[in-house]
């Protein structure tokens, strides 16, 4: 699919959702035209139109909060975009992580999960220190401890694995993500750096494989 089959509206715009490549959170939802879609192409930075003033708007031109483009995809029916972003800041003018704070309605029987809330967590734990948490505990008793608790949960998801036990296993390697996480958090190691490290040898091993062949 090219820009020529995108089906824009009567105003010559397409919607845009912007996603943090990272995250996976959904960080606004924008429009962009031909135009402003062949720059975020061009340039591998995100370019949308400004409805409210008529013109071309490079996202951080301004503010310096960058977002570069990891792939753009349009819908079944080509008239909508996701646009996948690593941003350089906050993506809300309002100086937030997303433009979507506001919750509406949440079930009171299902609750979303994703890692980076439980970063946030345990970084509002090692903040504010709460009487009777486990995670206060473990931030009180320092690095040391947390890390002999990373040893511990190791071993358990070998011994998990090593009897063939699935169920077992998951619940070791939980309890395992879980005490690296606040390890992560009292050194300051965000997801983001993983996330970062892991896509950079992901490259390297695909240039690897490409030379074996070769």
């Amino acid at each position: 699919m090219t820009i020529n089959d995108l089906k824009f509206d009567g105003n010559g715009l397409i919607p845009a959702i912007l996603v943090d490549a990272i995250s996976g959170k959904v960080l606004t939802l924008a429009y962009m035209n031909k135009e402003s879609l062949a720059v975020s192409m061009e340039r591998q930075l995100t370019c949308l139109w400004s409805r409210s003033r008529q013109e071309l708007w490079l996202k951080g031109e301004t503010s310096g909060n960058y977002q570069h483009i990891v792939s753009i995809t349009a819908d079944c029916d080509g008239d909508a975009l996701v646009v996948l972003v690593e941003k350089d800041g906050p993506a809300c003018h309002l100086g937030t992580d997303s433009c979507f704070t506001q919750p509406i309605f949440q079930s009171e029987e299902r609750h979303a999960f994703a890692l980076e809330g439980l970063m946030d967590l345990l970084e509002e734990r090692k903040r504010t220190k709460p009487e009777g948490s486990y995670t206060t505990y473990l931030f009180e008793r320092g690095i040391d401890k947390i890390l002999k608790k990373i040893g511990e949960e190791s071993t358990e998801v070998i011994i998990a694995a090593k009897a063939d036990d699935k169920r077992e296993t998951v619940y070791e390697i939980a309890d395992l993500a879980y005490h690296v996480m606040v390890m992560m958090v009292e050194m300051g190691i965000s997801l983001e750096d993983v996330h970062r490290e892991l896509a950079s040898r992901h490259i390297i091993d695909h240039k690897v494989k490409q030379e074996k062949m070769v």
